[in-house]
């Protein structure tokens, strides 16, 4: 341990007060991101909230008539596909 007389006393007090003041503001800093980080996850929490799938928000008939509509389309793509390799 330092002795009272020791030339080094008083740089040693001198740095254990910087770290000090650096610890006291981190630990701010740790407050203010928490409290940050609650309000974010409250804000996500309400946006998970209002949204619906898309089939939920769609009656069976929309989904139905959806479906045959993308049926269609794959028949389509594959049919298209077929004739290129044919000309080929």
């Amino acid at each position: 341990m330092l002795s009272n007389q020791s030339p080094y006393q008083e740089q040693f007090h001198s740095l254990l007060d910087q770290l000090r003041d650096e610890i006291d503001a981190l630990k701010d800093e740790i407050e203010e991101l928490n409290a940050e980080n609650k309000q974010l996850r409250s804000k996500l929490e309400e946006i998970k909230d209002g949204q619906t799938d898309i089939y939920s928000a769609i009656s069976e008939s929309e989904r139905l008539s959806m479906r045959h509509q993308v049926l269609g389309l794959i028949a389509k793509i594959d049919n298209h596909l077929e004739q290129e390799t044919e000309e080929s």
